[in-house]
């Protein structure tokens, strides 16, 4: 049987079997098969069915896209070595080796619905920096919101932000190797930035430690001790 294998970056997440006549459920609840921690990742992104001889892959009007080999798609018919990037993450369909590679359909017009991203890719990113750079003009704010240990999330509009097992923190967590105030996120014109303070506990940024300041992008993933929180952006 195929296998679908779930990266982060360069790592390796996990593998997931593809039983011939089950479908599987990509998204970012627990209620999915493959479940991506990250608020790029819509609640029900993505669907992978077993048609007859081949694998199908569906976009469920996901809100950020579902790429196959670089190029945004609405529905794929999955061919061995096929990568599938949804938010940070990345897919990649694989046959055992000796297994027969079918790949449903003849490939061509019926293969893959999609759209040319070149000028997509580079609005996006263009957008990603002037949303970053309105911060200074107030139309809008960074949001921290749990992924882990926590609940809620915490708007990020003053100009230092506080976390730590303190009272007085703007965030408080706790952990025996906790710091009164273990990091600080600031408010700068160019964007946010986590300072590391200087106690037991390292904050990591997506899974990186993290030993003096750092800008954060949105989307990027902080986690101090048994928590985590993903930071992103929301117009006022």
């Amino acid at each position: 049987m195929p296998v679908l294998t779930l990266k982060f970056k360069d790592t390796k997440v996990k593998d997931f079997p593809l039983e011939k006549g089950d479908n599987l459920t990509i998204g970012r609840l627990n209620s999915n098969n493959v479940v991506i921690e990250n608020l790029a990742v819509s609640s029900h992104h993505a669907k992978i069915d077993s048609v007859d001889n081949g694998y199908l892959l569906t976009d469920l009007k996901s809100k950020n896209g579902t790429f196959v080999n670089g190029k945004l798609t609405t529905s794929h018919w999955l061919g061995h070595g096929d990568t599938i990037n949804i938010g940070k993450h990345t897919l990649v369909f694989s046959f055992q080796e000796g297994e027969e590679r079918s790949s449903g359909p003849v490939r061509g017009m019926d293969q893959t619905m999609v759209m040319d991203t070149g000028k997509y890719k580079e609005m996006m990113a263009k957008s990603a920096k002037t949303q970053a750079g309105q911060i200074r003009k107030k139309s809008a704010v960074g949001v921290l919101s749990f992924l882990a240990g926590g609940e809620g999330e915490v708007l990020l509009n003053k100009k230092l932000t506080k976390i730590g097992k303190d009272k007085s923190c703007d965030i408080v967590i706790g952990g025996l190797m906790m710091g009164k105030v273990a990091v600080t996120i600031s408010m700068r014109p160019k964007g946010y930035y986590l300072s590391f303070v200087g106690v037991m506990t390292k904050p990591k940024v997506n899974d990186k430690v993290i030993k003096e300041s750092i800008q954060l992008n949105e989307f990027d993933v902080v986690e101090l001790g048994g928590y985590k929180m993903q930071i992103v952006y929301r117009t006022k």
